[in-house]
């Protein structure tokens, strides 16, 4: 293998595994104040490069989150074409949330600690 190679492949994978493990907590936060449709959420997600997902990527996670009760839905009339499906933090989806905003810190921390070479090299 080309170590060119093998290092767009190690930046491609890096920011999506990261992203898979924070992006439903991204999405809650992204309802913490007022109810958000899909698309809505995809565009202020792709707002931050590394956060850009898809429609593909979103509808399920947000399935999951509906049935998991960490958010609830409503159809709203749209001003443009049919109705849209707005998700809401429930009661759950906030606890949920918070959880992970105290455990973020220590978790980002940890992983600092780790990266940090004690000898001052950076690769």
């Amino acid at each position: 293998m080309v170590p060119g190679n093998a290092m767009n492949e190690a930046g491609d994978r890096v920011p999506s595994q990261l992203r898979k493990g924070v992006l439903e907590y991204c999405v809650l936060a992204l309802l913490r104040n007022e109810p958000k449709y899909g698309v809505e959420l995809v565009a202020e997600l792709s707002a931050v490069s590394v956060m850009t997902t898809s429609q593909g990527t979103i509808y399920p996670l947000l399935s999951r989150l509906r049935r998991e009760g960490l958010v609830a839905t409503e159809l709203r009339d749209s001003p443009s074409g049919p109705p849209r499906r707005y998700y809401t933090l429930t009661r759950v989806g906030r606890a949920s949330l918070t959880e992970f905003a105290h455990a973020w810190p220590l978790f980002r921390d940890a992983v600092d600690h780790f990266l940090t070479d004690p000898q001052g090299d950076s690769g």
